[in-house]
């Protein structure tokens, strides 16, 4: 394998005039928002602003990372999730060792990364939960970003009770049946009402709506992060305690705590379209969303290696699961997790690698 190469990590602010809150942006209730971690959290990050898009075009300017590293350099942008962080730690290990590139990687929330993806300040997203306003304008009418496919795992926000507890209330599985289960579920944070546990506010959520227009005597109760949230399952789960949570596929915690949906009403086209309109309104269960890869067009079209072996990059939740639990719970750095992934599965990322690329080590 080729010598390992040093790795910048940066942090982009989010772009001012361009901040909506999760209520703003319930037509895209399928993915999940994290919030942008300052330069305080990383020694040595270079905060980078970057300036609005209204009235300025973002794409005519001059990306501060033009030739960073060289011209063999890949510029990533990670997500606030650990699912983010296991695509893009695989991905730069193979760069890196395989390939020989350079692999620097940004620490951004959604929203900014497709700014700075149409700004050739990072390359290529990784997994996208769906973002319509932003594919409208930077897809189909500037064309600065360039879709990149699937990444293989289908995304998923639901309401999930725990696994051992179903088994014996096997309705719970109903929403139609929560009420009866409210007094099991009541906490000190929810007072009288059953807790429905959320993890950050600013993740997309449709769960006070949904609470309010199907009528459920359960109070919203937010953990603060998906890592308070994890924390908390799993004091639940310790005791056996029975819980009502909002979760998502794909996600590691579900190899440790089983955990089973509860079936909301069904959702459609309609009741999608109603809710974007007025978010207030949703009544349905949330829509499962292929989730997507973005490349600058000018990466795109680069045809280089880099670009080649991005847009072959796919896999299954069940690999991102294991990358991601290695990391959260494991307590393994990004790079040694997806090392140890990679050695395991050559027969997965050896299909990424473009033809006439260096030949993969057996």
């Amino acid at each position: 394998m080729a010598r390992t190469r040093r790795t910048v990590t940066r942090t982009l602010g989010a772009p001012e005039g361009t901040s909506r809150t999760a209520e703003g942006t319930s037509r895209t209730a399928a993915r999940r928002r994290g919030t942008v971690i300052g330069a305080g959290l990383a020694a040595g990050a270079l905060t980078l602003s970057l300036s609005g898009c209204g009235a300025a075009d973002m794409t005519k300017q001059a990306s501060p990372y033009a030739a960073v590293g060289g011209a063999k350099s890949v510029s990533m942008p990670i997500g606030t999730w650990v699912g983010a962080q296991a695509n893009v730690a695989v991905a730069k290990y193979l760069l890196e060792h395989e390939l020989g590139y350079h692999v620097d990687t940004v620490q951004v929330d959604e929203q900014p990364a497709w700014d700075a993806l149409s700004q050739g300040r990072v390359d290529a997203i990784l997994e996208d939960w769906g973002h319509p306003e932003e594919e409208q304008r930077y897809v189909k009418d500037k064309k600065t970003v360039t879709a990149g496919g699937g990444n293989g795992v289908v995304g998923h926000i639901g309401w999930w009770v725990p696994k051992y507890w179903a088994d014996k209330h096997p309705d719970v599985t109903d929403w139609k049946n929560l009420d009866k289960y409210a007094d099991q579920l009541r906490t000190a944070e929810s007072g009288k009402k059953g807790q429905l546990l959320d993890g950050s506010p600013s993740f997309v959520t449709n769960d006070k709506a949904l609470v309010k227009n199907l009528d459920l005597n359960y109070e919203v109760v937010f953990a603060g992060s998906e890592a308070a949230q994890i924390t908390q399952i799993k004091q639940f789960a310790k005791q056996q305690k029975p819980f009502l949570t909002y979760w998502y596929e794909p996600q590691w915690l579900f190899n440790q705590v089983p955990m089973v949906e509860v079936k909301l009403p069904e959702y459609t086209e309609a009741c999608g379209e109603k809710g974007a309109k007025d978010p207030e309104s949703i009544d349905c269960a949330y829509p499962t969303v292929p989730l997507q890869k973005y490349f600058n067009t000018d990466f795109a079209k680069s045809g280089s290696t880099a670009a080649k072996f991005l847009k072959n990059f796919s896999w299954t939740k069940d690999d991102q699961n294991e990358v991601s639990e290695s990391i959260a719970s494991d307590g393994l750095s990004s790079e040694e997790a997806a090392k140890r992934w990679a050695e395991k599965h050559p027969d997965v990322w050896k299909r990424w690698l473009p033809e006439g690329a260096k030949d993969a080590k057996e």
